[in-house]
Order: structure tokens, then C-alpha cells, then sequence
């Protein structure tokens, strides 16, 4: 008797290039196609997918299978290990067998760097991702809608894509501010967005990162809490090392709260938000996701 094994929360799909488009200086938009992605499961928000580069010389991804693929990815010689970088789903459509990601063009010549820039159409990698036929949760997103209350989202380039599908989805009711960093002023990408959510784009330029993304979240902050939101001393939440510990706290649920925050992107910059927000504005920290994408000078 042949044994049905269980279907996992998320799978591999080999997907080729179908299209690309430059968005702006520093976002490419490539849209993928694959025999089996109408099995892709479009949970929308930030979902986060992996994307598998080819190795040098390499026109596919050989990424192991099985259950304890991902152990023995990691117990092959370096210049055996296909390049594995998380990003986020920026649109998926199963019926046509088609997804989006959006990837930021980086100076630092990282692999997702190199490989956009040379692709082709009809360019072969792999995607894990959401397996639809798995009917549980499949884990991978961190935005959690709140019920009442406003919404704060910010971050730097990287988390462009994910504000952008995240508000692509929330009730037209919805209400409160975005700040997004990108490098340049050409990088003000056009977004849908609910009527009462007004987003705001700053130029990085040649300053450091975060320079612009700082003071800002910190005005707003202080305008979406009218008042301090603590009432006693709010307790000094513990410091994370973002070079030897990974930053990332998300709320299991959105409880009602006055202004639910989420943040995402380089590490030390993050951080600095983070304590801002839970220590001295007096937020709750189970109303603030906070997630370090990357960390400046350190590979992924």
C-alpha cells in the first residue's frame, strides 16, 4: 500500500524569470513563473519566502530535499551551498502561475545583488515558499491587523516590499502613518494605500543609514500618541547585541492598543527605534513588531 506523506508548510518551487522591470535607482521588480506555483499559497501582508541563487557557472539551484534539507544545506562546503536570502512576496498570481519580488540593488555585490543584475529572461532559481494544499498556518508573517487604534510602519529599503503589500491589504477604514527610508529620491515608489494612512519617503543620500528614518519615526511617534502612553514608569526592556543575536519580537496577536508599530529593517537602526518607542514613549512591547533585516557590515 503506498503511504501519502503529509504535506508540509512550505516547499520548494522551481520557478524561472518571466519578466523583469526597473522600478526605480534602486528596486527591480521580477516576476517569476513555475510549473507548480498555483500551489503558492497568497497569504498577502509580509510574507516571507527564501530565494535560492545559482551557484557561479551554475544555470539551476541543487538545493538538498527532504525533511532535514536545511541541515544538510548547511553541512555542505561553501562553494557547494547555493545562496539562500529571505525576502518578501510582493504580489502572487497562482491561477497564472506567476509571483513578484521586488529586490533592492545593494553596492555591497552580495549574491541577490549579482544575480539581478546579470539576469536573463528565462533564468533559473528556486523558491521555498508557502505550500497551499497545507491547510495549518504556514508561518512567515509578522504583521498582525489590529482591531482598533492606529498603525505605525517604518523602515529602510528593504522593507519597502513589505510595507507596500501590507497596505495593499488593510480596510479602507484604516488609519495612521508610514515612514520609509530608501536611498534615493527616485526610490518613492507609488502606493495603494487606505485613504486615512499617509506615507512619508525620505532620501537617504550618501548619510549613514537611518539618519533620516530616526528622527522622523520619533516626531511621529510623538504625534500618534498625543500623550504619553504610560501612566507609571514603563520597565527598560533588556538590549539586544545585533551583531552577535538576532533583533526580531513580533506580538502573537494584535490586542487593542491606541497605536500598533511595526519596524523592520537594518539591525542597529531598529534597535535605537525599538527602545525609543517601548522605553521612552511607553508602549506596550506586544504593540510593536520589530524586526532586523540585516545588519550593516555583516553578510546574512
Amino acid at each position: 500500500m503506498t503511504q501519502t506523506l503529509p504535506i508540509s508548510p512550505w516547499r520548494m518551487f522551481a520557478v524561472e524569470v518571466r519578466a523583469m522591470r526597473r522600478l526605480s535607482p534602486s528596486f527591480v521588480r521580477v516576476t517569476f513563473t513555475g510549473p507548480d506555483l498555483d500551489r503558492f499559497a497568497d497569504n498577502g501582508y509580509d510574507q516571507r519566502i527564501k530565494l535560492a541563487f545559482p551557484l557561479p557557472g551554475q544555470r539551476g539551484v541543487a538545493l538538498p530535499t527532504g525533511p532535514d534539507w536545511y541541515t544538510h544545506w548547511r553541512e555542505l562546503p561553501e562553494h557547494r551551498r547555493n545562496p539562500l536570502r529571505t525576502y518578501t512576496v510582493r504580489a502572487a498570481r497562482p491561477l497564472l502561475g506567476e509571483i513578484d519580488v521586488d529586490l533592492v540593488l545593494h553596492g555591497d555585490g552580495g549574491p541577490a545583488t549579482r544575480w539581478v543584475r546579470r539576469a536573463r529572461l528565462g533564468d533559473e532559481l528556486t523558491i521555498l515558499g508557502p505550500d497551499a494544499g497545507y491547510e495549518g498556518n504556514h508561518g512567515g508573517i509578522e504583521f498582525r491587523a489590529p482591531s482598533t487604534g492606529q498603525i505605525l510602519l517604518a523602515g529602510d529599503e528593504t522593507a519597502v516590499p513589505a510595507v507596500s503589500s501590507i497596505l495593499e491589504r488593510l480596510p479602507l477604514d484604516t488609519r495612521g502613518r508610514v515612514v520609509l527610508e530608501v536611498p534615493d529620491a527616485g526610490d518613492a515608489l507609488s502606493l495603494l494605500t487606505p485613504p486615512g494612512v499617509e506615507v512619508t519617503w525620505l532620501a537617504r543620500g550618501a548619510d549613514p543609514h537611518g539618519s533620516r528614518l530616526v528622527p522622523a519615526v520619533r516626531e511621529v511617534a510623538g504625534q500618534l500618541l498625543a500623550a504619553p502612553a504610560r501612566t507609571v514608569d514603563a520597565p527598560q526592556i533588556a538590549d539586544v547585541d545585533v551583531d552577535t543575536e538576532i533583533l526580531w519580537e513580533v506580538p502573537a496577536s494584535a490586542a487593542p492598543v491606541p497605536l500598533y508599530a511595526w519596524l523592520a529593517g537594518e539591525a542597529g537602526v531598529i534597535r535605537t527605534l525599538r527602545r525609543h518607542l517601548v522605553s521612552d514613549c511607553g508602549m506596550d512591547r506586544h504593540a510593536v513588531a520589530f524586526m532586523g533585516y540585516w545588519r550593516l557590515g555583516r553578510t546574512a
